[in-house]
């Protein structure tokens, strides 16, 4: 994807337009494309690193009918129907920073089974892990601590609430701020991106043996 140029202000800038529909036009206009040309390029990588094949969705906000979007993203998991179901991975905007994420949010039934699989494994994922990368509880909230910051502790809790409480997520990935040059250089965010997927399709092998592909 050699001409994929990254992103600039103005993709964040969109999160600030008023009005639903205005900013609904310029997400299909001006980050749509962007996220579609990622979906198509990370999808054989994701299903080489992850042993099953990886369908991407591009997030459509379709229920949304006053509120505008504050954020947006593409998706990508075992499933062409839908991701929210299944451990997932996502790259998308908020106004303040771009995240890359492996996910199991909310609706995900296997979420008691990946809880279990992850506490087992849980000194291997810290270590296989880096410390700059960020977990976060809930993926509507912008908010999320480095790993370094919450220590074998903070991350047990997040993983043990995933299994216990019934609306509780648990995402794993980078941040990177609106700000960063590496956002509009096309080749390096391409490489950086690739890193973190390097590090999250491990994750979410780990996560998932004996429990989310078993039960495909």
């Amino acid at each position: 994807m050699s001409a994929f140029r990254g992103f600039t202000q103005e993709d964040f800038d969109v999160f600030t337009i008023e009005g639903l529909d205005q900013r609904m036009d310029a997400i299909k206009s001006i980050i749509r494309p962007k996220l579609e040309a990622l979906g198509q390029h990370f999808a054989p990588l994701l299903s080489v690193s992850c042993e099953n094949e990886m369908f991407y969705h591009v997030a459509k906000h379709a229920r949304r009918t006053v509120n505008p979007p504050v954020d947006t993203w593409v998706a990508w998991a075992a499933d062409k129907r839908g991701y929210k179901k299944h451990p997932h991975f996502q790259i998308g905007l908020w106004g303040t920073h771009l995240f890359v994420w492996y996910a199991v949010i909310y609706e995900a039934p296997a979420k008691a089974d990946i809880s279990h699989a992850m506490k087992k494994q849980l000194d291997d994922i810290l270590t296989l892990v880096p410390n700059h990368f960020h977990w976060s509880p809930d993926h509507t909230q912008p908010a999320s601590t480095s790993q370094q910051e919450l220590g074998k502790e903070g991350v047990l809790k997040l993983v043990n609430r995933l299994g216990d409480v019934k609306k509780a997520e648990l995402l794993c990935g980078i941040t990177i701020d609106s700000c960063d040059p590496i956002l509009t250089d096309g080749g390096a965010l391409l490489t950086r991106l690739e890193e973190t997927f390097a590090v999250l399709t491990k994750l979410y092998n780990l996560s998932n043996s004996g429990t989310y592909i078993a039960s495909r």
